[in-house]
Order: C-alpha cells, then sequence, then structure tokens
C-alpha cells in the first residue's frame, strides 16, 4: 500500500478551489507533500472555464444576475457550473505510478476508481473508451479550444455514464511539477442551469442545448431516483481509491505554506481578469 494525503475542505470559493489544486501541485512538485487526493465543494456556485476557453462564451449578466461567480481552471475542457456536486482532484508527481506514462494510460487508472466510486454507491455505471477526447493541458500549456461550450455534452476517453449519460466529467494538466486531474460528480440539481451563464446567438439556441443536455448528462439523483449526501458520495471515493489503486489515505490537513501559496495564487491569478478573461 501506498500512502497518500487525504485531503477534505470545507466549501469554497472558486477561485480558491483553483488555487489550493495549484498550490498543492507547486509543493509535490518540491518534494514538500505527499500526492494528494482531494475532495471539495464550492460556494456559492461557480462557472469555471477551462484553460483555453474563449471568456466571450460566457454571458456575464445572466451570470451576476444569480450571484454565480467565474473562474479558469488550469486544466482544459469546457465549462462547468459547480454546484451540488461533489469534486475531486488527484495530485502527484509525474513519477508516480498511478500517473505515470501518457495520457490515456494515467486517465485509465483514475477512471478505474472513479467506475468503483460511483458503483459502490448503487450506480449501474459503465465506462466507454473513446480514445482521442481527452480534456488534458500538456506541460507547454497549449490546447486548441473547441466549439462547443459545455464539459458535460462532449465526449471523453474512458467516459463514466449511467444509462448512455455522462456523469463524470474530468480534466487533466500535466506540468513539470507533476499531474493534476480534477472532475465533478453532479449529484442533484437542474443541470441546465449552467446554460444560463453562457452565450447563445437566441432564446432558442439556449433551450435546444438545454433540452440537448438533459438527453446526454445525468446527475446522482436523476439517475438512483433518490439523493445521496456529499458525505455519503465522499466516502465512496475513499473506499474506491484505495481498493483500486493500493493506496493507504490518511486524512491531513493543509500545511501553512500550501494556505499561504493558496492566498497568493488567489490574488495574483485566479481572481484576477488577467487569467479570468486572457483567453
Amino acid at each position: 500500500m501506498t500512502l497518500w494525503r487525504l485531503l477534505i475542505t470545507s466549501p469554497a470559493r472558486g477561485a480558491w478551489n483553483m488555487a489550493l489544486d495549484e498550490s498543492i501541485l507547486e509543493h509535490i512538485g518540491r518534494g514538500e507533500s505527499l500526492p494528494t487526493l482531494r475532495l471539495y465543494a464550492w460556494d456559492p456556485a461557480c462557472l469555471s472555464l477551462g484553460h483555453a476557453q474563449p471568456f466571450s462564451d460566457v454571458d456575464t449578466t445572466r451570470l451576476n444576475e444569480r450571484g454565480w461567480e467565474i473562474v479558469r481552471r488550469a486544466t482544459g475542457g469546457r465549462a462547468i457550473l459547480h454546484t451540488d456536486e461533489l469534486t475531486y482532484s488527484v495530485i502527484a508527481p509525474n513519477d508516480e505510478p498511478r500517473v505515470a506514462g501518457s495520457v490515456l494510460e494515467s486517465y485509465n487508472r483514475l477512471a478505474q476508481a472513479l467506475l468503483l466510486a460511483v458503483k459502490n454507491l448503487d450506480l449501474p455505471v459503465e465506462m466507454k473508451e473513446l480514445v482521442g477526447h481527452v480534456s488534458e493541458v500538456p506541460a507547454g500549456g497549449n490546447v486548441t479550444s473547441t466549439i462547443n461550450p459545455v464539459c458535460f455534452e462532449v465526449p471523453s476517453a474512458y467516459e463514466i455514464t449511467v444509462d448512455g449519460k455522462k456523469l463524470i466529467g474530468s480534466a487533466q494538466a500535466r506540468k513539470k511539477e507533476g499531474v493534476l486531474q480534477h472532475g465533478s460528480l453532479p449529484l442533484t440539481g437542474d443541470l441546465t442551469r449552467i446554460c444560463q451563464a453562457l452565450v447563445f446567438e437566441s432564446e432558442s439556441a439556449r433551450e435546444n442545448a438545454s433540452a440537448r443536455l438533459l438527453t446526454r448528462a445525468a446527475t446522482v439523483e436523476s439517475a438512483l431516483g433518490r439523493e445521496v449526501s456529499w458525505e455519503t458520495a465522499a466516502q465512496a471515493f475513499i473506499c474506491a481509491f484505495e481498493a483500486q489503486l493500493g493506496l493507504s489515505l490518511e486524512r491531513r490537513d493543509l500545511s501553512e505554506s500550501e494556505s499561504r501559496r493558496t492566498d497568493e495564487l488567489v490574488k495574483e491569478k485566479y481572481d484576477h481578469p488577467s487569467w479570468t478573461e486572457r483567453v
């Protein structure tokens, strides 16, 4: 069994959540932190954009009217509205066997743990191989954006589905410091809310996008017919990652250095228009 840190943080703003994942990655790159499985949530609701997604995809007026925040991720992929969900991040050095090798190899290993986690919630899930559709930012940071702005409408490698609908959206960044992969498991709520925060050419186009999304994505509640609490989902993730990946997860807190660096990254990067609106 390999020792990793289990980090469970309280619901927080999007800028802080993204800054913390990057802070942990920096510390792991310097050998100052253990590989980490982090489980977290968002408050208030926050729209996150992929690394190279155009800011022009966002309807800022509608976003502000709803009291939602916005942040740009360090990882690729498309927009996600983070609310009523369990978010996970896996952060590890490049030579950690569970994330080593190609992007697809590491995606597959982690997807096996995610698959077991949602099976532990009694969901009839399956994994579809879709090689060539990976939301990933390489070490150089260059990634090509695509037309569809909504993450959960787009198929991805080793996609976890229930009744043919996408259940988990994940994205990965590979840097010199290591690998960061994070993803969202929607627990409950209306998945079409994201369409209220994005630009469409007409209201009918917005309605069509909403209807299409419901045919392509699911929440735990919509698939299971009952609500599952965040705590129950988190425990399923912990058990699955330990069993599937041969890990011993030890609950630990942030270091003072990680916390300080997180606050710096919030101010310098994730809360700043020069990052959020840069594309």
